[in-house]
């Protein structure tokens, strides 16, 4: 039996993300939804692996794993900039909110220059003259 996937998250599928639902981290999870494999049998092999190699070698590389995934989207992508926002803010946060911030910068000045415009005494008389 295949796992099934979130709907939502099918085009974040092409990068291997850990899973916000997942029992431990998501990792497991993550990488059997990532992969199309079965959950039971990804975790399955995760045990055969703890019990093989010990529990200190698995544990590490799990952690590691999962220091090293980034948390699945939220929401599903709907452009390719969304994409690419994600990843620099699942990266660095601080550097992503500076973007936020410039971009939120930039409306803002264009808002006031349409605001000075319209209401500037000399576009009330351009309105006046057009309308008489």
């Amino acid at each position: 039996m295949k796992h099934h996937r979130n709907p939502l998250h099918a085009r974040s599928r092409r990068r291997l993300y850990r899973s916000r639902d997942g029992v431990i981290l998501g990792v497991c999870k993550g990488i059997a939804t990532h992969f199309d494999l079965s959950l039971f049998w990804t975790r399955a092999i995760a045990v055969f692996l703890l019990l093989v190699s010990g529990v200190w070698p698995t544990l590490g590389a799990y952690l590691l794993t999962a220091l090293l995934l980034k948390p699945e989207p939220v929401l599903p992508f709907d452009a390719e900039g969304e994409d690419s926002f994600y990843d620099a803010y699942a990266h660095t946060p601080r550097r992503a909110a500076e973007r936020l911030k410039q971009r939120y910068d930039r409306l803002e000045r264009r808002l006031r220059r349409l605001e000075d415009s319209v209401t500037a005494k000399s576009f009330d008389w351009d309105r006046r003259l057009r309308n008489s």
